[in-house]
């Protein structure tokens, strides 16, 4: 299941093309959940990329430099050892 929540979003629709309405302040939050697929992989030559996909086919996909895939890979190693979560 895919969450999608925008803040101040507001889209025209002309000639069959879309068109951001108003100032470019828009924040959003995405949210995946029951992830069926999960892959990782070099992006570009710099970054991490992890993929995320649902059974409905929805995907997110998140972009990190290294000193980032590290934090989430130590973060966790942390819940393995102290979170009841990996029993």
């Amino acid at each position: 299941m895919l969450t999608l929540d925008i803040d101040d979003f507001m889209l025209e629709l002309k000639d069959g093309a879309f068109k951001n309405v108003g100032p470019s302040n828009k924040e959003a939050t995405v949210k995946l959940y029951d992830v069926e697929g999960v892959d990782v992989r070099e992006y570009g030559d710099k970054r991490v990329k992890l993929a995320f996909e649902d059974e409905q086919g929805s995907e997110i996909e998140v972009a990190l430099f290294p000193e980032q895939a590290t934090a989430v890979r130590e973060g966790l190693e942390l819940l393995e050892s102290e979170s009841e979560v990996f029993e």
